[in-house]
């Protein structure tokens, strides 16, 4: 019965998520060695074609993406980030009272300016 109360006060509280970690480094590692052991590399010309989906690449990688492109993007992250304050913020509202709603109306209005800045520049004109 000691030694098994000495080793848990031996042992630090962190020392499982050390030994996890240690774990899954090492397996990593030796699913890396264990590969180049048995796996030998045979380079074909297909094998080191581009791909993309299926379909031959037509043109070159450096190809200029239109704004509208960015616009969308710019969208999106509205949309995500909104939804992303808009749940922490419904959970903990009665909490808040009059100050959570004002702050919460500023953000809105702020991201409302966003997407009206997209709308009036075609981002949503397909």
């Amino acid at each position: 019965m000691r030694l098994v109360g000495g080793f848990q006060n031996f042992m630090p509280s962190y020392a499982p998520i050390l030994i996890l970690g240690a774990a899954a480094f090492g397996f990593g590692v030796f699913t890396i060695v264990l590969s180049y052991l048995l796996g030998r590399p045979r380079p074909t010309a297909a094998k080191s074609a581009t791909y993309e989906c299926g379909v031959p690449p037509i043109g070159t990688a450096r190809e200029r993406f239109p704004i509208k492109f960015y616009l969308v993007c710019m969208i999106f992250i509205l949309l995500d980030v909104d939804a992303a304050f808009l749940y922490p913020w419904a959970l903990v509202f009665r909490d808040l009272g009059l100050f959570g709603l004002v702050e919460m109306a500023v953000f809105m209005a702020l991201l409302g300016g966003g997407f009206v800045y997209a709308w009036k520049s075609g981002a949503l004109d397909w």
